[in-house]
């Protein structure tokens, strides 16, 4: 089994309010959740306005699987996020816990 996780750090210019940063945290998720079928979840800085860190993660038996399904999930928060992504990272690990 391999297991792929997407880190997104997303800087949210203007944005005053968690309200706000949930509206487009919210969307970014359904979107990922409904397009790729990934889990999506907020991993940290829950309490900053302007910053905004996503995990999307799924789960394959086969690399390439994992490494096209994050790339594609990549390429569409690029085209679609209203808020500035600036920083990415994916790691991918076997189920025996090593990192590949």
């Amino acid at each position: 089994m391999i297991i792929g996780v997407l880190t997104l750090t997303f800087r949210l210019h203007g944005n005053d309010s968690l309200k706000g940063k949930r509206q487009v945290a919210q969307s970014l998720k359904q979107k990922l959740r409904n397009t790729f079928n990934v889990a999506v979840s907020e991993v940290d800085a829950q309490d900053a306005h302007q910053k905004l860190v996503l995990a999307v993660v799924t789960v394959s038996g086969e690399t390439t699987r994992v490494e096209s399904r994050l790339s594609k999930a990549l390429a569409m928060v690029e085209a679609i996020s209203p808020a500035e992504l600036v920083h990415c990272d994916t790691e991918i690990f076997s189920s025996s816990g090593e990192a590949e």
